[in-house]
C-alpha cells in the first residue's frame, strides 16, 4: 500500500492517466482513477497524507498533517458513468451546457468567469468555485447550504437560471437513450437507472478529483528543493502568526472548510451579498461564505464569491488594507477574528503570491471524453453561449 502512496506522489512526472473513452460499445471502466486503489469492487483513496496524524493531533497548518475523511468506496463504473454525465449536455433543460460549462478542467474545474452562466446566456450571481478535493468537503455552496454533493447538484440541476431541467424531464431524456439504460444497468446492475443512480454517479466522479501532487505537497512529503527562496519565504509569511493565511486555508486542503465573513467588496454596482446568513437566518453570518480551496488557484480567477478581483495580487493585497475597510456604509458585519491588520509590505505580498502559484496541480485530471452517449456536443457545452442578461436572483453553483 506504501508503494502505491509512493507512486501517487510522483505522478508528477509521469501523470496518471485513466482509462481510454469508451467507443464503440460504450463498456464504462473497470479500473479505479488515479489516487484510489481497487480494493474488492470498490476504490479507496489512497496518498501519503492517509500515514500523517489528522490536524487536531498534528497542530494547525504543520506540513505533514493528514486529510479529512475522503469520500470513497464508489466502484470504477460508477465513477466513469459519471464522467460521462458531467460533460453531457443531455442533463440541461435544452441540451446546451453540461456540469462541465461552469466546471471546465483547464480552469482549474471553474469557468473563468466572475459570474457563472447558465442557459440562454443569463448570468448567476455568483462564480464557480473549484471542484479539486470536493469530495472531502462537507460545506458546499458559498453560502454553505448544502451537505453533500447529492444534495448540492439538486440546485445546478433544476434551477431555471442554471442548467434549467426538471427531474422528469432529466428522466425522460436519460430513460430514452438505450445506451444510458445499458450503462446505468452496467454500474448499477440492481437498481439501474433512478435519479438516485443519476445523482451517486455524480458525485462519484466529483469525489475522484483529487490534486494532492503539487510542488508544495512534494516539499510537505521531504523533497525540499522542489521550492526556491521566494516560495519557501512565501510559504513561512502564509504560515505566520502575522498573515494568519493558515488559520482558514488550512494544509493539505488548503480550507478549513467552515463560513467566515470577510467584507469582501462586491462588484461596482452590485448591493451586499448577504452570503450565509441567507439560508441560516443567523445575522451574524451576514456576508458570510465558505473558506474556498487554494489548490489550483492559479487556475480560477477571477476570485472571491463574486470574482471581485481580477490576480491574485489583488487577492492577497484585499486581507492587508485594514479589518472591514471595504464593508459598505451602514453595513455592521461579525467580521472574523483572523481578519485584521498585518501590514504586509509589497515583497511580501509578492512572496505570498509566489508560494500560491506551487499549489498548481492537475497531474490526475481526468480525460475529457470526445463524445457522450446523448451524441450532444461536448465542446459546445464547453464553451457555451456567451450572450448575457440580467443578473437574475438565485443560489450558485457548489
Amino acid at each position: 500500500m506504501k508503494c502505491l502512496r509512493w507512486l501517487a506522489v510522483f505522478s508528477l512526472i509521469a501523470p496518471a492517466v485513466w482509462a481510454e473513452d469508451p467507443q464503440d460499445d460504450w463498456q464504462l471502466s473497470e479500473v479505479c482513477p488515479p489516487g484510489f486503489v481497487l480494493e474488492g469492487e470498490s476504490c479507496k483513496f489512497s496518498s501519503l497524507y492517509s500515514e500523517y496524524p489528522s490536524l487536531q493531533d498534528a497542530g494547525m497548518g504543520g506540513l505533514k498533517v493528514g486529510l479529512p475523511e475522503p469520500r470513497d468506496g464508489f466502484k470504477p463504473a460508477e465513477i466513469d458513468l459519471g464522467r460521462l454525465l458531467f460533460f453531457d449536455p443531455v442533463l440541461s433543460g435544452d441540451g446546451s451546457v453540461s456540469c462541465a460549462s461552469c466546471h471546465q478542467p483547464d480552469k482549474g474545474f471553474t469557468d473563468g468567469r466572475a459570474l457563472s452562466r447558465g442557459i440562454h446566456g443569463q448570468i448567476a450571481e455568483r462564480s464557480a468555485p473549484s471542484l479539486w478535493n470536493v469530495g472531502f468537503l462537507d460545506t458546499l455552496f458559498w453560502d454553505g447550504r448544502a451537505k453533500s454533493l447529492e444534495e448540492q447538484m439538486l440546485g445546478p440541476l433544476y434551477a431555471e437560471h442554471e442548467m434549467g431541467n426538471t427531474p422528469e424531464q432529466l428522466m425522460a431524456s436519460l430513460s430514452a437513450n438505450p445506451t444510458y439504460v445499458k450503462l446505468f444497468k452496467q454500474a448499477f446492475p440492481e437498481r439501474g437507472l433512478t435519479l438516485d443512480t443519476v445523482y451517486i454517479a455524480l458525485a462519484a466522479f466529483e469525489s475522484s478529483l483529487i490534486s494532492l501532487n503539487s510542488r508544495y505537497d512534494l516539499y510537505a512529503h521531504g523533497f525540499h528543493d522542489v521550492l526556491n527562496q521566494n516560495e519557501i519565504e512565501g510559504m513561512n509569511i502564509f504560515r505566520s502568526f502575522v498573515a494568519r493565511c493558515g488559520e482558514c486555508h488550512t494544509p493539505p486542503l488548503f480550507t478549513n472548510r467552515e463560513l467566515a465573513v470577510l467584507g469582501t467588496p462586491e462588484p461596482t454596482g452590485r448591493p451586499l451579498d448577504i452570503g450565509a446568513e441567507g439560508p441560516t437566518g443567523d445575522r451574524s453570518l451576514r456576508g458570510g461564505f465558505k473558506v474556498p480551496t487554494l489548490r489550483n488557484i492559479e487556475l480560477t480567477a477571477p476570485y472571491m464569491h463574486s470574482g471581485r478581483f481580477k490576480t491574485l495580487r489583488e487577492t492577497v493585497e484585499f486581507y492587508t488594507k485594514g479589518r472591514g475597510h471595504a464593508v459598505p456604509e451602514g453595513e455592521h458585519l461579525s467580521i472574523h477574528w483572523h481578519i485584521w491588520e498585518p501590514k504586509l509590505t509589497d515583497a511580501e505580498l509578492d512572496r505570498l503570491v509566489d508560494f500560491l502559484l506551487t499549489l498548481t496541480d492537475q497531474s490526475f485530471m481526468p480525460v475529457i471524453p470526445e463524445r457522450v452517449p446523448s451524441g450532444l456536443s461536448v465542446v459546445d457545452a464547453l464553451n457555451h453561449s456567451e450572450i448575457t442578461t440580467t443578473p437574475v436572483a438565485m443560489g450558485d453553483t457548489p
